[in-house]
């Protein structure tokens, strides 16, 4: 490995010194105080988000919450009799099955969407069996409240060493080499199920909703220690569909980026991997890159469309990379990071295990 250091990091970004967040705002315990979360909600909105570590134990499921919600419309007394009878034989029906397990003095938090009857009917059941019973204030309604006041705030309070480089330089598998010797590491893409750009999808594997992704990480960051720098790939503002908090990218953009560079030979046998789907169908690959016609122009775009005909995978590889992706990276890298040009450089001569576990241990000493 060849690696050209043009600058030191420097004096530490300044980091927030605001108030961490806490659950305690909330006027509740820290969620990891409870041996069980209950979100009340229609499995529906759990999926849309929940409180880390909830599970769903509806009182009315996705069919029977819509059913009432329709007969409230006309008759709201109709609608409580029949919401209360489904209410009661599910709860009834969890009880039995689900919270016979927990001890008498195991401490329950249960929310609904605004802390209102279904989160009552569970906690009047509960305390009845005897049960510690807290009920978020304000239900899932305030959680996202202070979810997105959190983000606004913490990401600031920390320091970050941001991997950069052009798609296929193994920034991601570098961020796992680092994770393994126990660096603190925020991998954005895996939270978002996205590698970015109009070839990140993960196949089988739909992006969370942004209010999911928010609460993703916003846990991940409080499990992280402030005094210690945290690792993180460069991305653009959105990941996929998924917005990054303005806290965090703006905290990023303040770092001086590692850029990280590869032989092209390296970064085709890491797309191989990555995108074996594209490999198998490079057609598909092209058709996803055809809305890039205005930037690279139709003789380029052509001449993948030929390259992928022929089923010459690398070269089809080869030439989106360097005819597209490396410089978009360099135009959108200049535009974000200021310092750029005099960022450090770590330019690997190969990508496999055991050579990123060799760097990972060597930024970790120089910059951990």
């Amino acid at each position: 490995m060849r690696e050209a250091i043009k600058m030191s990091l420097g004096e530490a970004t300044a980091v927030s010194t605001a108030p961490l967040p806490d659950p305690r705002q909330l006027e509740i315990r820290d969620f990891g105080s409870y041996a069980l979360i209950i979100d009340a909600r229609s499995p529906r909105e759990y999926a849309n988000d929940h409180i880390p570590g909830a599970i769903s134990l509806p009182v009315v499921n996705d069919s029977e919450y819509a059913e009432v919600g329709t007969r409230h419309k006309d008759d709201p007394h109709a609608a409580y009799l029949i919401g209360t009878q489904y209410a009661l034989r599910n709860i009834a029906s969890m009880v039995e099955s689900l919270i016979v397990k927990y001890k008498p003095d195991d401490r329950i938090l249960v929310y609904c969407f605004r802390g209102g009857k279904r989160s009552k009917l569970w906690a009047d059941n509960l305390r009845t069996i005897g049960y510690q019973v807290d009920v978020v204030p304000g239900g899932w309604k305030s959680y996202r409240r202070w979810v997105m006041a959190s983000l606004e705030t913490l990401p600031r309070h920390f320091e970050y060493r941001v991997l950069s480089g052009s798609t296929g330089t193994g920034k991601t598998r570098l961020l796992h080499a680092l994770s393994r010797i126990s660096q603190q590491v925020l991998d954005l893409e895996a939270l978002a199920s996205h590698r970015g750009s109009l070839l990140g999808a993960v196949p089988y594997q739909p992006q969370p909703s942004q209010k999911l992704f928010d609460t993703l990480l916003l846990d991940a960051l409080r499990k992280m220690d402030p005094a210690r720098p945290v690792w993180v790939e460069a991305e653009s503002k959105k990941i996929g569909n998924l917005q990054l908090p303005i806290g965090l990218f703006e905290a990023m953009i303040r770092s001086t980026p590692l850029h990280i560079s590869a032989p092209m030979s390296e970064r085709v046998r890491l797309w191989r991997e990555d995108y074996a789907h594209f490999a198998k169908a490079p057609a598909t690959l092209v058709e996803l890159l055809t809305p890039l016609k205005p930037i690279i122009g139709g003789d380029e775009l052509d001449r993948w469309r030929e390259l992928a005909a022929q089923d010459q995978v690398d070269e089809l590889f080869a030439r989106v990379m360097s005819q597209h992706y490396d410089p978009s990276y360099e135009r959108s890298t200049r535009r974000s990071y200021s310092t750029f040009p005099l960022s450090h450089r770590i330019d690997l001569d190969s990508l496999l295990p055991e050579r990123l576990d060799k760097v990972a241990a060597d930024l970790a000493a120089r910059f951990g």
